[in-house]
């Protein structure tokens, strides 16, 4: 049963964004005071990916746990209301994040992927990841 009416709930969904979430905004700070440059929400790239290195073709997404269906096999049965909408949009969510991956490897981008969590707990790993996808990039191009 959810805790809040069916307004606040709703003003509460409003809320959520789809750019410039917490989470970008943290990875991209973080990746800003190490001197890599990048571009934001790329509408010409598969997926629209939250930060792109457009000449190294190397697509990052930040992901929220909820939203995206981390460890959903376990989690879908923490939702106790509303079943019947959250069930096909989290799995439909899953299926698209596939599928863009999918395009964007076929296409020669380099994916990556960083749960909130791990944006979270762990900023810099995640900088060392993204580090190490432009290296290969400069290595394997020249």
């Amino acid at each position: 049963m959810d805790n809040h009416s069916p307004a606040q709930r709703s003003k509460n969904m409003q809320a959520v964004k789809s750019k410039g979430t917490r989470i970008e905004k943290i990875l991209a700070k973080a990746l800003w005071n190490v001197g890599l440059r990048y571009r934001k929400n790329l509408a010409s790239v598969t997926g629209k990916p939250d930060l792109v290195f457009i000449g190294k073709k190397i697509a990052v997404f930040c992901d929220s746990e909820f939203f995206h269906g981390r460890n959903w096999d376990t989690r879908k049965f923490e939702i106790k209301s509303k079943r019947e909408f959250w069930f096909p949009k989290i799995e439909g969510n899953i299926k698209r994040d596939i599928h863009v991956n999918q395009q964007l490897v076929a296409d020669g981008w380099i994916v990556l992927r960083f749960w909130e969590s791990d944006i979270k707990r762990n900023t810099a790993k995640c900088v060392e990841t993204i580090f190490e996808a432009i290296e290969f990039r400069k290595h394997s191009t020249s």
